[in-house]
């Protein structure tokens, strides 16, 4: 099997990042972001996804850090785009109910070549230390749209708002990892009755 990897640079008058991935990797991570709160949520789904994922990024944090973390969503969109390729013998769909003490989050994916998002989470807080909780909808709704992938993600419980976006992100990682995976059963199939994705 060819490897499943992929690097993409993205540079904009706002943001200048670059991502490589590993889809058949064990969640080796490298983050330079500058935003220390997103870079721990990406170590979740790296080493929950066992996916390896370098991230660089250099943005207008001057400003704030919505641009940085919506484009490293895009970016990072890019590259799983890129490495799954025709997406022949996935296993195409991923989900994961992941609790963290009292936070409860269900992640459900599709690699069905179609971007949507559909994202119920409350946070008791606007906060999280210095991150702003509203960046985070920015980030999987860029994700979505370049990766082109149908991603649903449900908080079902929860009171702290780093638990409740925690068990997201690691859903989120091994969902990822589900999905990604390649199933012997399918041969070079595209799982999909109309024949491409």
């Amino acid at each position: 099997m060819p490897a499943r990897t992929a690097s993409v640079e993205r540079v904009t008058q706002e943001t200048q990042i670059r991502v490589e991935v590993n889809l058949d990797g064990t969640g080796v991570a490298r983050f330079e972001t500058g935003i220390p709160f997103l870079d721990h949520m990406l170590d979740q789904v790296a080493r929950h996804g066992l996916i390896d994922i370098t991230v660089e990024c250099k943005g207008d944090r001057h400003i704030d850090d919505h641009h940085s973390v919506e484009d490293i969503g895009i970016t990072l969109g890019m590259a799983i785009d890129k490495a799954v390729g025709d997406k022949k013998g996935l296993v195409r769909y991923g989900h994961s109910y992941v609790p963290l003490d009292e936070a409860l989050s269900r992640v459900v994916i599709d690699l069905s070549g179609r971007p949507g998002l559909e994202y119920t989470l409350e946070f008791p807080r606007a906060r999280i230390g210095e991150f702003d909780v509203d960046l985070f909808r920015e980030f999987f709704q860029g994700f979505v749209n370049h990766s082109k992938t149908t991603l649903h993600i449900d908080n079902l419980r929860g009171r702290n708002a780093h638990h409740i976006i925690e068990t997201v992100f690691k859903a989120f990682g091994r969902a990822l990892r589900m999905a990604v995976t390649v199933d012997p059963r399918m041969g070079d199939r595209t799982p999909s009755t109309k024949g491409s994705l």
